[in-house]
C-alpha cells in the first residue's frame, strides 16, 4: 500500500521536528509544504492546517477528520533521542509524538486522500490542529468558526482503533480557605489548613448521584496544596487545586454550583469549556464501527472532542498508555491498519 509508506515517511519527518504546544511552527511548515507539493489546497490559521475534498456542496452534510500536531515535552526517562525516529526489529517506530498523535495525523490524511477521489454523500474536511495538549484557544477552537457547519467529527487519538463514543470532561478548580493568622505558641488565630482539610475530605468522598454506564462517576482529586509562611505562624490562607473529571450528566458549571453548596472555601474554575461528550449508539458511524468489530468504550482522557459542539467519535492508531511516556512508540502495523479501517468506516457512510 503506497499510502502506508508515505504515511510512515511523513511521521518520521514530524518526529524529527520539535512540536511542543504553541511551538508547532516547524512541523506545520513541513506538513503544509508536503501536502501542497502533493497537490492539496491547504489553508492555514496560526499552526492549524486544513483542506477540503473536491466538489464541496453546501447542501450536503460536512464530516470533519481531525487530530493534533503538538506534543508534550519529553520526560526525563527517555533512553533514545526523542527527536530521532528509530525503527526496531519488532516493527516499533520510536519518537516523541509517534503515538500521540502523529500516527493519527498521517493515517487520517491518507484516508482523506483515498476518500476524496471517491464519490461521497458528505463533504470531507481534514484538519491538523495545534495546542491540543494544553486545550489552547489557538487550536481547533480557533478554526471551527471558519469551517462550514460540521455534523460529525472523527478525532484521531491512540485508542487501538476502538471507538471512544464518550469522553470525560475536565474541570480544574482553584480553591482558597481563609483563616486568621496568629502565633503558633498561643491559642490564637484560625488555622486555614484545618478549614481546608474539611473541604478536602469532601472533595475525596462526595458522590454525584448520576453515574454513566460508559464513564462512571464524576471523579474529584486534590492534586496540589500550599499554605503557611513559617513554622511558628498560624496560616491565614490555604490554597489547593482540584482536578475534576466529569461525565456526560454534568456541565462544568453544574459541578461548580453543586460543590459551592457543600464547601466553605472559595472555588474558582480555570475554565468551563472542557465538558464531557457522548454520541448516540444509533449513529451511523458507531453502528458501522460495531459491524466491523469495534468495541465502543468511554475514554477517561481529554481530547479536542471537548471543544467540538457536534457529535464525535475518538478513534486512532496506537495505545493511550504509551502517550506522554519515555521511549514513546507506535507499531508500524498499527498505521497500516488504521488507514484501512478509517476508509472502511467512512467510505459510503450516510449521515
Amino acid at each position: 500500500m503506497e499510502q502506508y509508506y508515505d504515511a510512515v515517511d511523513l511521521l518520521k519527518e514530524m518526529i524529527s521536528r520539535p512540536s511542543f504546544s504553541r511551538g508547532e511552527t516547524d512541523v506545520a511548515d513541513c506538513l503544509q509544504a508536503r501536502w501542497q507539493a502533493a497537490g492539496q489546497e491547504v489553508r492555514r490559521r496560526g499552526n492549524n492546517l486544513w483542506m477540503t475534498a473536491p466538489a464541496f456542496d453546501a447542501t450536503r452534510p460536512t464530516l470533519l477528520l481531525n487530530s493534533h500536531i503538538d506534543t508534550v515535552r519529553p520526560v526525563a526517562g527517555w533512553t533514545k533521542d526523542p527527536f530521532r525516529p528509530e525503527e526496531d526489529a519488532h516493527g516499533r517506530l520510536y519518537g516523541l509524538g509517534s503515538n500521540d498523535a502523529g500516527a493519527s495525523i498521517v493515517a487520517l490524511y491518507e484516508a482523506f486522500t483515498l476518500l476524496s477521489v471517491r464519490k461521497q454523500s458528505y463533504n470531507l474536511i481534514f484538519l491538523a490542529s495545534a495546542e491540543e495538549e494544553i486545550s489552547g484557544r489557538n487550536g481547533v477552537e480557533s478554526v471551527l468558526p471558519e469551517l462550514p457547519p460540521v455534523v460529525f467529527g472523527v478525532v484521531g487519538e491512540p485508542t487501538g482503533m476502538r471507538p471512544a463514543v464518550a469522553e470525560k470532561g475536565l474541570l480544574v478548580l482553584d480553591c482558597v480557605s481563609r483563616g486568621v493568622s496568629g502565633h503558633a505558641a498561643r491559642a490564637e488565630g484560625v488555622n486555614a489548613i484545618a478549614s481546608a482539610v474539611e473541604d478536602i475530605r469532601l472533595f475525596h468522598t462526595y458522590l454525584f448521584p448520576q453515574q454513566s454506564d460508559l464513564l462512571g462517576a464524576v471523579k474529584m482529586t486534590v492534586t496540589m496544596i500550599q499554605a503557611g509562611t513559617q513554622h511558628n505562624v498560624v496560616p491565614d490562607e490555604c490554597r489547593f487545586t482540584v482536578d475534576v473529571r466529569t461525565n456526560e450528566f454534568y456541565s462544568g458549571q453544574a459541578i461548580c454550583d453543586e460543590i459551592r453548596r457543600h464547601v466553605r472555601c472559595e472555588v474558582t474554575p480555570r475554565s468551563l469549556r472542557l465538558n464531557s461528550s457522548r454520541i448516540d449508539a444509533a449513529h451511523p458511524f458507531v453502528r458501522r464501527a460495531v459491524m466491523l468489530g469495534g468495541e465502543p468504550f468511554g475514554s477517561p482522557t481529554l481530547s479536542d472532542q471537548a471543544l467540538m459542539p457536534f457529535p464525535t467519535v475518538k478513534i486512532g492508531p496506537g495505545d493511550s498508555a504509551r502517550s506522554h511516556t519515555a521511549d514513546e512508540y507506535v507499531m508500524l502495523t498499527e498505521i497500516r491498519h488504521a488507514i484501512d479501517i478509517y476508509v472502511r468506516l467512512l467510505d459510503g457512510l450516510e449521515l
